[in-house]
């Protein structure tokens, strides 16, 4: 998304960025409840230093924000597994934090883990923070307390839109998951299959902390590493990746709980971006961010953006403000496309500029199942 800092300080709704909303949504919990649930973000070392400086703008709210680093690891010369840092790239491009599932053992190595169960903290809630959707839900933490489950992942009936995301299986008496990156070529279609493999992982993950504590300590989590090529500077690199879905398999009573789509809210492109800012969702005062009911489809519209659109930044200058899409089915954009104020789009919608020319959609206009190509089709 052209992002050169941490990704959750981007503005969603009404100037308040990903971090402001789920300050607020803690906020709220804490006065609800009178109780002091803190915040952790887990940083890599390219997003530390500016995390820091971001969570000074919270030092008068009612919540305790700390901020650990994730590990560094050397990435490895593909041609022979040499760590880069010893091919004499020394600086930052020759390292990489070693994905998600490193969060156990961050968790311990930074104290964050002692500290809290000196607290007397007993559950963690991991997620994603570009997750609008992954908010405390005290139904899943009661179920997981009442029947002892060390470990919980939220998972969500899969659509045409999600045929990539891991999946629960049970595999050698015990609940694990399966990423694509794990399932050869030939079964890939199998694997995206809606059918066969109906739910998927959204990464919102409810953990015991002793529980992790006992199995870091036992060096017992040898979650399967994914391997992630990259290249940097013309050398052919890989990052070997771990992720914290995997860890499922080392929990006692570790559970799958299927929960409503409203709980997977991921911003993870510019086409995201346009869905979460459009009338399509409502900000409570919490921090909340709501589906708006006055939409009749339980599903999204399909939002297809063209390069142009990619970078924030870009995204924000095409739109002078975001459309209407209450009755949007699918958009697709293509070329050099501008967008007026009060725009509104109904149906399918198609906007393709031809190469070289500009298009704009002028203000106010209502487009609705049209295909257009040029000022004349509006």
């Amino acid at each position: 998304m052209g992002c050169t800092g941490p990704k959750s300080v981007i503005e969603v709704r009404n100037g308040l960025t990903f971090l402001d909303l789920i300050v607020k949504q803690i906020e709220a919990l804490n006065a609800k409840f009178g109780c002091s649930v803190p915040l952790l973000l887990m940083n890599s070392f390219n997003t530390h230093d500016d995390t820091l400086k971001i969570v000074e703008k919270y030092a008068n709210s009612n919540i305790d924000i700390h901020t650990f680093n994730q590990s560094q690891y050397p990435r490895l010369v593909t041609e022979d597994f040499t760590p880069l840092p010893c091919k004499g790239n020394s600086g930052k491009d020759g390292w990489y934090p070693p994905g998600h599932g490193d969060v156990f053992p961050s968790l311990m190595n930074s104290g964050k883990l002692d500290a809290l169960l000196a607290k007397g903290k007993e559950y963690v809630f991991v997620a994603n923070s570009d997750n609008l959707g992954a908010i405390v839900d005290l139904k899943i933490l009661n179920h997981l307390i009442l029947n002892k489950n060390e470990y919980c992942m939220e998972v969500t009936p899969k659509t045409l839109a999600d045929v990539k995301g891991g999946t629960l299986i049970s595999y050698e008496g015990k609940v694990q998951l399966l990423e694509i990156a794990q399932v050869p070529d030939e079964h890939v279609n199998e694997f995206k299959s809606i059918e066969k493999f109906k739910i998927f992982n959204t990464n919102n993950l409810w953990v015991n902390l002793s529980a992790i504590k006992r199995l870091v300590e036992a060096d017992a989590l040898k979650m399967e590493i994914i391997p992630n090529p990259k290249e940097v500077d013309g050398v052919k690199v890989l990052q070997l990746e771990t992720a914290a879905g995997a860890a499922i398999k080392f929990f006692d009573r570790a559970i799958g709980a299927n929960v409503p789509r409203s709980r997977f809210l991921p911003v993870k492109a510019t086409s995201d971006l346009l869905l979460v800012q459009s009338d399509l969702y409502t900000l409570t005062g919490e921090g909340y961010v709501i589906r708006n009911p006055a939409r009749s489809n339980p599903s999204n519209p399909s939002i297809e953006l063209g390069p142009e659109f990619k970078k924030v930044a870009n995204f924000l200058a095409r739109f002078k403000s975001i459309p209407s899409i209450i009755d949007l089915d699918s958009l697709k954009v293509t070329g050099d496309v501008w967008f007026g104020s009060g725009v509104t789009l109904k149906g399918k919608v198609t906007v393709a500029a031809k190469a070289g020319l500009k298009l704009e959609i002028p203000d106010g206009a209502v487009i609705a199942d049209k295909d257009i190509n040029g000022p004349e089709d509006i």
